[in-house]
């Protein structure tokens, strides 16, 4: 019997049951991320909320949706108001459940880190009556949980994500309807976050932006290290996990490899240029790295900046 280290997953092909998979993501977010965030639950990301708070005068980069116009007016200097961020969140998780979120070469597979992904996303937000539903996509109807609280529904919701059938029957998935879905069934403003390895059309990008103008949005892009670069190992024979299209390469050509590693990292680029333009956060969690630590950088990280923006 292989045993694995407190935060990592399994391996690919190796074989667990979901509720013993579940224990232990809830043990590695309840222990160690925890432990890395020194117990601060503030929330994933700092949001503007909708209490009002004291207004300050308006700097070059401020959301102009924050001007606070009375006292503009009859100051005649123009302020922006801060909030205080909501104690009640309700989180949307948008699970890219696609036949390439099932590659996996190193630690686990993309799939594992995405129920990893909404495992943080739900022991984080659940604390103080917060609620979590999921939009999960496998290519026919999207299984919707609709968001609860309390131990119980989260561990329900992650079983469902963690069950889901595999889409190998070449049924794509369509990520930005997915997207705008979740942003139409969050009955109130709160956090949405989209875990997929967008490797599909760009379209995903405009559903961000719309969504990301009523709530937070968070883009967690799941990446293997084969999808950066090919070993040199000889001929092998590539498959779309897709469309089960295949093709023969000769990976011991540096010219080969050297074009295939610019071509991903030109589509890497892609993304985070447009989750960064529709304003979303973004986390990148890699089949070789532990997820646990990237996720805690991540979310210390992006609460720096916030409080340096609301100072």
């Amino acid at each position: 019997m292989t045993s694995t280290a407190p935060g990592t997953l399994l391996p690919p092909g190796s074989r667990e049951d979901p509720e013993g998979l579940l224990r232990r993501l809830e043990l590695s977010v309840t222990m160690r991320l925890d432990g890395l965030l020194q117990g601060d639950y503030r929330g994933l990301v700092p949001g503007p909320g909708t209490e009002a708070d004291e207004a300050r005068p308006y700097e070059p980069g401020d959301d102009v949706r924050r001007i606070d116009w009375p006292l503009t007016a009859r100051s005649g200097a123009t302020y922006v108001r801060n909030t205080i961020a909501d104690r009640e969140l309700e989180t949307w998780a948008v699970v890219d459940g696609s036949a390439s979120m099932e590659f996996g070469t190193a630690i686990c597979k993309k799939r594992d880190l995405a129920i990893a992904a909404v495992a943080a996303l739900g022991f984080m937000t659940a604390r103080g009556g917060n609620r979590i539903g999921a939009m999960v996509l496998d290519g026919g109807r999207p299984r919707i949980v609709p968001p609860r609280s309390g131990r119980q529904s989260l561990m329900a919701l992650l079983h469902t994500v963690a069950t889901r059938s595999a889409t190998d029957d070449g049924t794509s998935v369509d990520l930005a309807e997915g997207i705008r879905r979740a942003g139409h069934a969050a009955r109130r403003a709160g956090l949405v976050a989209v875990i997929s390895d967008f490797l599909c059309p760009s379209r995903w990008a405009d559903a961000l932006r719309t969504v990301r103008a009523r709530s937070q949005v968070i883009a967690v892009e799941v990446i293997d290290p084969r999808e950066l670069e090919l070993p040199s190992v000889g001929y092998l024979t590539l498959v779309d996990p897709e469309t089960g299209r295949t093709r023969d390469v000769h990976t011991k050509s540096e010219s080969l490899r050297s074009r295939y590693a610019a071509a991903a990292a030109a589509q890497r680029q892609a993304n985070a240029t447009a989750i960064k333009k529709a304003g979303a956060a973004h986390l990148v969690l890699r089949t070789d790295r532990d997820w646990v630590l990237d996720t805690a950088t991540f979310i210390k990280t992006t609460r720096r900046v916030g409080s340096d923006r609301n100072r």
